[in-house]
């Protein structure tokens, strides 16, 4: 592996010749691309007022209240992640060296993840969301082992089988021709959403097969293995853009098809979600007992995240404001546990749990946001977790799903004790490394706080105009034809 030379001055080149200024390029350039990207999408989301989808580019581009407030989450996490990005590199400088590499692929893999979201065909979505894996397969490797590398390829073999479901998926589904009383089958959203499927066997089991091939590629049982190996073995960024990125890309797409096939038979997508998500749940919460790694541990809470969203799609109506609110809350959440992750790796030197303590005295602002993640990991008060957990709870209950509401509440309070155990420990117990904490500079910082904002906002008050855009995010997943 080539290694920067620490004997350089100004002048420095590193082994490959190149000037050290050229070299720290990429990760400002990379900040630069996330944050034209996020006000592009921060204009879109503000300047486009209308209940009415606009279909643009002949009907492959369409924008609507789900791509708009998607769009605007998946940026604003990678800008966050770009400037974490560029902070490690200018505090260290021998990261420059394969940064370049990185920074293409991650622009990359955001730039698909922008066009998947906003994608109004579901075959050039699927193409687009097996890009964004492609491009991750090279950001998971990035200054890992040959361990790192067959991660890595467990990853993509998972990913590909489960958007293998989805297009053998699609294929069924369209087998049994188009709408009643029209022509032919069409794979655009916005025609999909206005047609009264016709039924049968074919579109029930393509209906099944969307649902389990997305399932895989969100993380959710029975094929979930590849999600705990890849987000401990990748680099924090990286499992950030995985865990706060592209799991929505992959969200929006399963948003996309119970938009248009839910229809077809409302109590089979109903029964595999909870089937799914309770089972993700329980899987998650008997993972997180036996759990010594911090960073396997956050993983296993991304698990129990996405079951909890399942179950919560599998309820519809009222409750999908609060999926909604559910799964843009544990964006941020994932953001700021696995970037902080990060940090603490870095200054202990180890993922074991038992060997990091004290992080309050050892590491001030990382301990700090460590601590809020972990309590919003826990869904509690006041950030927008808690609310949305709160509002799936009580649509179980209005539903009459009483068993199920039972066994979310026991998985959930083994899932918190558990997690309490482990964690609780590593903020405030005995410091294990006495070492003087470096001031951190304010770019390594910011993002983690303004996700933090984002959080509290979520939970105590949204402005008028964002809640309205995940109300009507929520009234297309609300309502049965």
């Amino acid at each position: 592996m080539r290694t920067w030379n620490p004997a350089s001055a100004s002048g420095a080149v590193d082994t490959t010749g190149r000037p050290a200024s050229d070299a720290s390029i990429a990760p400002a350039l990379l900040v630069a691309f996330g944050l034209l990207s996020a006000g592009g999408a921060g204009w879109l989301a503000v300047t486009v007022h209308t209940d009415v989808p606009l279909v643009l580019a002949a009907g492959f581009v369409v924008v609507d209240a789900t791509s708009r407030l998607f769009l605007l989450l998946v940026n604003a996490i990678f800008l966050g992640v770009a400037t974490y990005v560029w902070s490690r590199v200018r505090s260290e400088p021998s990261l420059a060296q394969t940064i370049g590499r990185y920074a293409a692929f991650a622009v990359l893999f955001v730039a698909t993840s922008n066009l998947a979201v906003l994608s109004n065909h579901l075959i050039v979505m699927w193409a687009l969301l097996e890009l964004t894996t492609l491009a991750a397969v090279p950001l998971i490797q990035h200054g890992g082992g040959d361990s790192v590398l067959l991660v890595s390829w467990k990853y993509f073999l998972f990913s590909s089988v489960g958007l293998a479901l989805v297009s053998l998926g699609l294929v069924f589904v369209a087998r049994a021709g188009g709408c009643t009383g029209h022509g032919e089958f069409s794979y655009f959203i916005v025609d999909l959403v206005t047609c009264e499927m016709r039924g049968g066997v074919w579109q029930k089991l393509g209906v099944l097969l969307l649902l389990l091939g997305l399932g895989t590629k969100l993380g959710l049982a029975p094929m979930y293995s590849w999600l705990p190996d890849t987000y401990e073995a990748a680099p924090p960024a990286t499992t950030a853009l995985l865990g706060a990125i592209q799991f929505n890309v992959a969200l929006v797409y399963l948003l996309r098809v119970m938009q248009a096939f839910r229809s077809i038979d409302p109590a089979l997508v109903r029964g595999t979600l909870l089937g799914m998500g309770l089972a993700t749940m329980a899987v998650s919460a008997l993972h997180t007992v036996a759990a010594t790694k911090y960073k396997r541990l956050i993983a296993y809470a991304a698990l129990n995240h996405g079951g909890v969203i399942a179950v919560g799609l599998a309820l519809g109506g009222d409750t999908a404001y609060g999926v909604i609110l559910y799964a843009v809350s544990n964006a941020f959440i994932k953001a700021i546990l696995f970037l902080t992750a990060g940090k603490i790796r870095s200054h202990y030197q180890t993922d074991d749990i038992r060997e990091v303590g004290g992080l309050i005295k050892d590491l001030p602002y990382s301990g700090a946001f460590f601590m809020v993640g972990v309590f919003a990991l826990l869904g509690l008060p006041p950030f927008g977790s808690f609310l949305g957990e709160l509002i799936i709870l009580s649509g179980l209950i209005r539903g009459g799903f009483i068993s199920v509401f039972s066994a979310f509440c026991v998985i959930l309070t083994v899932t918190f004790v558990a997690t309490g155990r482990a964690v609780f420990p590593m903020i405030w117990g005995e410091s294990k490394k006495r070492v003087n904490w470096a001031s951190q500079p304010l770019t390594s910082v910011l993002p983690k706080l303004l996700f933090f904002c984002a959080l509290v906002a979520m939970g105590l008050y949204l402005p008028p105009s964002v809640n309205a855009l995940f109300r009507q995010v929520a009234a297309g997943l609300g309502v049965s034809r």
